[in-house]
């Protein structure tokens, strides 16, 4: 073997494979060119459909709050019990699923009722309200934190 390709030579138990480096930079190539595909600028009408509805507004929960709309923090017990809203309702986010009768019974089992969700930051709402409307409730809106609602 000339001295060319002595630093080739393969170690102890590998077989040395021409094409490997090229193909492990193809592979690499490829999947960076299918992680910039997915991260596009451009968006579908769902993917902005949905932040959208789920956007807090406090201002319209805070009249919605004043006209008698079903207000649920959907905080966890322990943040619940540190402060709230006087006529809130608690129902953690992750076990909205389940307690659905709960907000039926709170409704009056009217998916028209006005229902104000607020969390912490927003983000659990956000989630809730998603849960709610797809549960059928038409009047659903995302109050933000307990602070944008005091």
């Amino acid at each position: 073997m000339s001295s060319r390709y002595a630093s080739q030579r393969p170690r102890r138990g590998h077989r040395l494979v021409p094409w490997s480096g090229i193909v492990l930079r193809l592979a690499l190539f490829m999947s960076l060119l299918a992680a910039a595909s997915c991260s596009t600028s451009e968006s579908s009408p769902t993917a902005t459909a949905a932040p959208a509805e789920a956007a807090k507004d406090p201002a319209a929960a805070r009249k919605l709050i004043a006209a008698g709309a079903v207000v649920l923090d959907v905080r966890t017990p322990d943040e619940y019990g540190f402060g709230h809203l006087d006529n809130a309702s608690n129902i953690p986010v992750d076990q909205l699923a389940t307690r659905l009768p709960e907000v039926a019974r709170l409704t009056g089992a009217d998916t028209t009722r006005p229902i104000v969700v607020y969390c912490a930051s927003g983000r659990r709402a956000a989630k809730a309200k998603r849960a709610l409307d797809q549960a059928g409730y038409t009047n659903v809106v995302n109050g933000g934190d307990l602070d944008d609602l005091r």
